[in-house]
């Protein structure tokens, strides 16, 4: 079956998020907007799923773990998991990755980390916008390696576009999936950029509650009937890849 979903969402532990982009409200807000299945892509962090995965289960959401990893050339790609804790171990290598700057809230903003109920269980003191030791062919192979999938993100936008930031769509890694911001560019980009029968993402980059997808404007993914939600999540994954 076909469900409305978008992928590619912050919440209040990424520091362009608004604080008011909790697990539990993203999940409140993406039911009220007819969602049924949201990914939480945070940048170069997976620490709010936790409790993204709870607040989706009360509210009949399909959840996936992500991530949004800025990589050393600061490219933006996505990181998407089949399950909670091959995300949760994929976030503890990227923490290994991580150039270390403190970070200033009063210029970026706060980094959250809060539990199902709304409740802040802690903070994130390092910066987490800023690029990883992963270069784009080794964050591309070790997502692979977690047992996640992954792709450019918005790839039609300047800021930390791959092609924005490279001038060119690189041989490697190759991709089979991209995502865009606006869909209306995906056939003028698929032309100049030989993008070929790659599959095509359109989602938010919601940093606010106002900015994640409609029901009616969101892309539809395909999902099973049955199975564990496990087993929903991997075969969402495989349609896109």
């Amino acid at each position: 079956m076909k469900l409305a979903g978008d992928l590619h969402i912050h919440s209040c532990l990424s520091p362009c998020g608004d604080n008011d982009m909790t697990p539990a409200n993203i999940a409140g807000m993406a039911m009220l907007k007819g969602l049924k299945i949201v990914a939480l892509t945070d940048h170069n962090t997976s620490k709010n799923c936790p409790a993204f995965f709870e607040a989706c289960e009360a509210c009949g959401i399909l959840p996936i773990a992500g991530m949004e990893i800025t990589t050393a050339e600061d490219i933006h790609v996505i990181a998407l998991f089949p399950d909670l804790e091959s995300a949760m171990r994929f976030d503890a290598f990227v923490d290994t990755q991580r150039i270390r700057i403190k970070n200033r809230k009063d210029i970026f903003g706060e980094q959250r980390i809060m539990d199902a109920e709304d409740h802040i269980i802690g903070e994130e003191e390092d910066l987490l916008i800023n690029a990883t030791m992963m270069d784009l062919v080794t964050a591309t192979e070790k997502t692979r390696e977690f047992g996640g999938v992954s792709y450019p993100a918005h790839i039609d936008k300047e800021a930390n576009g791959i092609i924005a930031t490279l001038g060119f769509m690189p041989d490697e890694p190759v991709y089979t999936c991209y995502e865009f911001h606006d869909p209306n560019n995906i056939h003028k980009y698929r032309e100049a950029y030989h993008l070929g029968d790659a599959k095509f993402l359109f989602c938010s980059d919601a940093h606010y509650l106002w900015d994640i997808k409609e029901g009616d404007d969101a892309m539809l993914l395909d999902c099973p009937e049955a199975g564990t939600d496990d087993e929903k999540r991997r075969a969402v994954l495989k349609s896109f890849q």
